[in-house]
């Protein structure tokens, strides 16, 4: 029989503590990583954001995207960059009555990694294409501005704003000009065994017509480790608490699905 001396149990105890905080830095370092859109890794998500109350309406929507990210190593341009395009699948309600379902106007961006220790810094170009199906899931319009991201991560999780401004340059002469102002604050704080809560609704002002809506989401998610890639699912409830204008969303609901590759 194995006599356990006081020491015994101190080591023992010590052990499995050290153990379980790895155990936790791991599983938060592997959730910072898939949460952190300016994490240089190949990636590919699937979002939804459906909206089943609009103010001044009985109506819903429904944006389905689809958003592949790819790392560019500093080459020509000096920093690493992160490429991002968004395909978007949109259901918007028709005059007549009714649901159009159809591809939307897909949106492109180039982040330069300009700071990447401490908080990290991004900004770069942005591109929205007039490639809408059909009139109700676009805008019939051209639209150019910028993007800006800022992050700063630790063990407990990571915070930082996403900012776009874009405008329209070309497209239909008779649909209404565009010009709109985003910032989407994030928050993710993480729980042991790579759960985590999370907060990231987006801002969004109509530069056009002084319409706005101000969102506040609270929810949460968990990533994993899948052999080398990371998988990560989380659902997002998001209410609207400050708002001008009709047809600007009450309550939407934000679900996702998240891969990075081989990091």
């Amino acid at each position: 029989m194995i006599a356990f001396t006081h020491h015994t149990r101190l080591f023992w105890a010590g052990s499995l503590l050290a153990l379980s905080c790895y155990a936790w830095g791991e599983s938060a370092s592997v959730a910072n990583q898939s949460n952190n859109p300016l994490h240089p890794a190949f990636a590919l998500a699937f979002h939804n954001y459906y909206t089943p109350e609009l103010y001044g309406s009985e109506q819903h929507t429904d944006d389905f995207f689809l958003r592949g990210t790819i790392p560019i190593a500093p080459g020509l341009i000096p920093v690493p960059q992160i490429f991002r395009m968004s395909v978007p699948v949109v259901t918007r309600p028709q005059i007549s009555g009714g649901y159009n379902t159809g591809i939307g106007d897909i949106n492109i961006f180039d982040i330069l990694l300009l700071k990447q220790k401490g908080v990290k810094l991004g900004v770069g170009p942005l591109l929205t294409l007039d490639s809408a199906s059909q009139d109700e899931t676009g805008s019939g319009k051209w639209l150019a501005g910028f993007s800006a991201v800022v992050v700063q991560d630790s063990g407990s999780g990571l915070f930082g704003g996403l900012l776009q401004w874009q405008k329209s340059f070309a497209g239909d002469k008779d649909r209404t000009n565009v010009e709109t102002l985003t910032l989407q604050p994030f928050v993710f704080h993480n729980l042991p065994q790579g759960w985590y809560l999370r907060s990231s609704g987006i801002m969004t002002y109509n530069v056009q017509n002084d319409d706005y809506y101000l969102p506040v989401g609270v929810g949460i998610g968990r990533a994993w480790k899948s052999g080398s890639n990371i998988i990560n699912t989380f659902i997002e409830p998001q209410w609207t608490v400050a708002h001008n204008g009709d047809y600007e969303p009450q309550f939407t609901l934000f679900t996702g699905l998240n891969i990075t590759f081989g990091r």
